[in-house]
């Protein structure tokens, strides 16, 4: 069999009759079956570095830079609401399991320390109270109450001026 390419085009003579040869030699029940290999693994160790220059690539994205740059931020919105998806199932899942004692231990410190924070401001408040001004002199007290209503309909106004 001659498999040498051929370099010029076939007549229609000979395309005919290459045709034929191909389809005779195809439908024959005596032709051995042969099988070929699907797949090539190259079994040769790469070398862990060479003296080779590294090959330029061109870039070629079919993909404009702005829809790349939807499609991450696409992605990273869609982790972020996961995040949050599971940061909510956490927090429902701890209320759902709250005792009375769970709350209680864990609001216990913070009593604890609002109630020193009380002592202390009240010590501090009667510390300052204390004073020793005496004051001499005669009191007049003058109260004058005056009472203004315009009262009409659903929305009024009543006035009381302390004086």
């Amino acid at each position: 069999m001659d498999f040498e390419p051929i370099t010029r085009p076939l007549t229609d003579a000979e395309a005919r009759a290459e045709a034929e040869r191909i389809i005779t030699q195809s439908f024959q029940p005596e032709t051995p079956v042969r099988h070929f290999p699907t797949s090539f693994r190259d079994a040769t160790k790469v070398p862990p570095y060479g003296d080779t220059p590294p090959v330029h690539q061109d870039d070629k994205r079919i993909v404009p830079a702005w829809a790349a740059g939807i499609a991450v931020a696409s992605i990273g919105v869609g982790a972020g609401s996961v995040g949050l998806g599971c940061c909510a199932w956490l927090v429902l899942q701890g209320l759902a399991s709250v005792t009375l004692y769970g709350v209680l231990m864990v609001t216990l410190p913070f009593a604890g320390l609002a109630m020193v924070a009380t002592a202390i401001g009240g010590a501090v408040s009667k510390a300052r109270s204390v004073s020793k001004t005496v004051y001499e002199g005669p009191v007049v007290q003058n109260t004058q109450i005056t009472n203004t209503s315009t009262t009409r309909g659903m929305f009024s106004r009543t006035r009381n001026d302390v004086r």
